[in-house]
């Protein structure tokens, strides 16, 4: 019996431990299930024969060794931040790893002792990253083949609501990391290459510079642009492309709403707000506000603001219940983006009878015998219910697959690794397509980047 050790059982890895659970007798695997709690763990791990749950703080340096000593391969489903701990044992005591989060300065800073151990380190091998990478480079490699020449990349993948759950004026509801909605784009300018021209987005004019795009049966979404497009330039083998992009989806309109937020100050995370456990959401609001004797906080909203009392804007506000005098944030030395976070999960968590959606988008534009192309290529998944998400299973299933085919032998490359060869990412799409996760492609003239399609 092989021992497959899991560290870290959050809400995307339900399709993980089911794709690893159903093929554990025919593989001879057994999946050791580690968490801070040990009832989260045993929920995952079920009464199957070929799993167990244990208790594991990852910062016991003893009980993190013995249980990473014991695996013969390990799959870290920690925060990030957290992972660097994890491959540091793997290295030390000579076990292949497996996560879906990006690779940090630490993590790649391992590439030459994990090569001479002979080791496979596989990040980036979730939804984004992870499906966004080898569904890109399957086709950037087809093209590639047949003499083709790269003009144009852009990719944008969506954590949203499915449309039969989408029942609000944000057309949004929480389907990951709240935290991460709230903070994102900040900390930099977003960087990108369109038309061989450096582009560059300041954080307050994000979310007023979106470019729609359409995805069949689905409709029509906006996509903004990622903090830095152009790392992916040398990992892609994009150095002379003109336009390089990668983006976020939403459903048109949600960009503009949430640019409230922003030039109002209430996404800011780097301060506490005075006495925030008491402060009421109305008061949240009024703190941003400048001050007035006579005015109502509902009306220096709308003057700040610059909206009309009957503009759908005001009534996505309203929706929020964010002017309420009795809720409290309730939450002790409360950043900005703390309180706001609060106020959303009220109204956008998933109720439980929802379902959520992952949708990514990718084009393609090359030239080939002096004609100019575009392929767009679009993936859509709803999930099943609340646990078996599309968020969990987009995100499970290629650390799953690609766990199993590095115990087996099947992917052999070393080092600190991406999803991004051939040997890598075909045999992992062809399993991913028959459980569901299916892109479709389109191939029209190449046009160039396409002004019309963009706001702002």
């Amino acid at each position: 019996m092989r021992n497959i050790l899991l560290i870290g059982a959050g809400k995307s890895t339900a399709s993980l431990i089911k794709y690893l659970t159903d093929k554990s007798k025919e593989e001879k695997i057994k999946i050791i299930i580690a968490d801070l709690s040990l009832e989260n763990a045993k929920s995952f791990a079920g009464k199957h024969a070929h799993t167990q749950a244990i208790q594991l703080d990852i910062f016991n340096t003893e009980e993190r060794q013995k249980a990473i000593q014991d695996a013969d391969i390990v799959i870290s489903m920690l925060p990030a931040r957290f992972h660097i701990e994890v491959a540091k044992d793997c290295v030390k005591f000579n076990k292949n790893l497996v996560t879906a989060s990006y690779v940090s300065d630490e993590m790649q800073a391992l590439d030459e002792e994990v090569k001479q151990k002979g080791l496979t380190f596989m990040n980036e091998i979730g939804v984004d990253p992870g499906i966004d990478h080898m569904s890109a480079m399957q086709v950037i490699d087809r093209i590639r083949a047949k003499g083709g020449k790269m003009l144009l990349f852009e990719s944008f993948t969506g954590g949203l609501v499915a449309p039969e759950s989408d029942t609000n004026l944000w057309n949004y509801k929480f389907t990951w990391n709240p935290r991460n909605v709230v903070v994102a784009g900040q900390g930099g300018a977003a960087v990108f290459m369109q038309e061989g021209q450096y582009k560059y987005i300041p954080y307050h004019r994000l979310f007023r510079r979106t470019e729609f795009l359409k995805v069949e049966n689905y409709g029509k979404f906006e996509g903004l642009a990622n903090r830095d497009s152009l790392k992916y330039r040398s990992i892609y083998g994009l150095e002379n492309i003109k336009t390089l992009y990668r983006g976020t989806l939403r459903r048109v309109g949600f960009s503009k709403a949430w640019n409230m937020f922003v030039q109002l100050g209430m996404t800011d995370d780097t301060y506490t707000l005075e006495d925030s456990e008491n402060m009421s959401y109305r008061d949240f609001v009024n703190s941003f506000l400048p001050y007035s004797p006579t005015d109502s906080v509902e009306l220096k909203t709308r003057y700040n603001l610059k909206i009309d009392q009957d503009d759908v804007m005001w009534e996505k506000l309203l929706e929020l219940d964010i002017f309420n005098r009795n809720k409290k944030i309730g939450i002790k030395n409360a950043t900005p983006a703390q309180a706001l976070q609060k106020i959303l999960e009220e109204k956008w968590t998933l109720a439980v009878d929802d379902k959520d959606m992952i949708v990514m988008y990718h084009k393609f534009g090359y030239e080939l015998d002096g004609k100019t192309n575009q392929i767009d290529s679009t993936m859509a998944l709803i999930g099943e219910d609340q646990t078996y998400t599309a968020m969990a299973k987009t995100v499970g299933l290629p650390v799953a697959i690609a766990t199993l085919k590095i115990l087996n032998k099947e992917i052999t490359t070393t080092g600190v690794l991406r999803p991004i060869t051939k040997e890598i990412y075909e045999p992992i799409l062809k399993e991913l397509s028959e459980n569901g996760i299916v892109f479709k492609e389109k191939e029209r003239k190449y046009l160039g980047y396409n002004e019309d399609n963009v706001v702002g």
